[in-house]
């Protein structure tokens, strides 16, 4: 590092593991976060910690990987009509293999028309992932300012959706 510069913190530790309702699917979380486990078609399951939330939603069988990433992409913190129509891309359909898996991956911000625990602008990240008889959306929610300002913050919702374990 260059004078007065100072490394970042490091993002927190993934020190705790959760399991989704039925099971097939695991994550990792910094110590403290609170999880709520959903049951049912989808099956949501939702971690929050440090004004940061992730969203896992499973559902049995392969679906189309497209028509999912969109249907994911769609849910949002508040109901539909509670937030402005549009949003604002970073990156869009991004492509690829995870773990042999088909996987979609978009990332942009959302803007409601209340504050939503606190913040009106949310930076969204989908990542669609479907293969060997299992869908997943895995969603990374984060206050823009947050995201725009805290480089730990963006490690540590990267570090969790890499985390997920079939």
């Amino acid at each position: 590092m260059g004078a007065g510069k100072k490394d970042p913190p490091a993002p927190a530790e993934l020190t705790s593991e959760h399991g989704n309702a039925s099971k097939t699917l695991s994550f990792r979380t910094p110590a403290g976060w609170v999880l709520e486990a959903g049951t049912g078609e989808p099956e949501v399951t939702e971690a929050r910690g440090g004004g940061l939330i992730v969203r896992v939603v499973r559902r049995e069988g392969e679906l189309g990987l497209d028509s999912l990433h969109v249907e994911c992409m769609l849910v949002r913190l508040t109901g539909p009509m509670d937030a402005f129509p549009q949003v604002d891309y970073e990156y869009d359909f991004v492509g690829g293999e995870i773990g042999g898996r088909r996987a979609l991956d978009s990332a942009f911000v959302v803007h409601y028309d209340d504050p939503v625990e606190g913040h009106r602008d949310w930076r969204q990240r989908n990542l669609t992932v479907v293969g060997e008889g299992v869908s997943v959306c895995a969603i990374a929610y984060a206050p823009l300012p947050v995201w725009k300002k805290s480089k730990p913050a963006r490690k540590l919702l990267t570090s969790i959706l890499e985390s997920i374990r079939f």
